[in-house]
């Protein structure tokens, strides 16, 4: 995957609520339907791109798939982009859109 292409997975965001909930730990898609607010359907495309991008890990107990981020470089660029973006916060998608910085879904 090229630079380019990598750094345009970071640019939506709910892909980027998504990667900023996981650098929290590891969730199922419940827990991250619940704090994020995506909805289902939406968040299912996000985390199929995500798994396609490969910058996140699944790993299946029982009936659920838990999510983790991929390796420490995504944490890295994620962490990166809400200290440039949303001073800290894990809201830096939110920050982002409010601030002009990328267009909502």
């Amino acid at each position: 995957m090229s630079a380019a292409a990598r750094v345009r997975v970071f640019a939506h965001p709910h892909r980027l609520m998504i990667l900023s909930r996981l650098l929290r730990g590891e969730c199922t898609v419940g827990e991250i339907d619940a704090a994020t607010g995506i909805g289902q359907p939406a968040l299912s495309q996000q985390l199929a791109q995500l798994r396609r991008a490969e910058t996140v890990r699944t790993r299946r107990e029982a009936r659920q798939i838990h999510y983790s981020l991929a390796d420490a470089h995504v944490a890295t660029c994620v962490r990166t982009i809400e200290v440039m973006f949303g001073g800290g916060r894990a809201s830096a998608a939110a920050a982002l859109v409010r601030e002009g910085g990328l267009e909502p879904p």
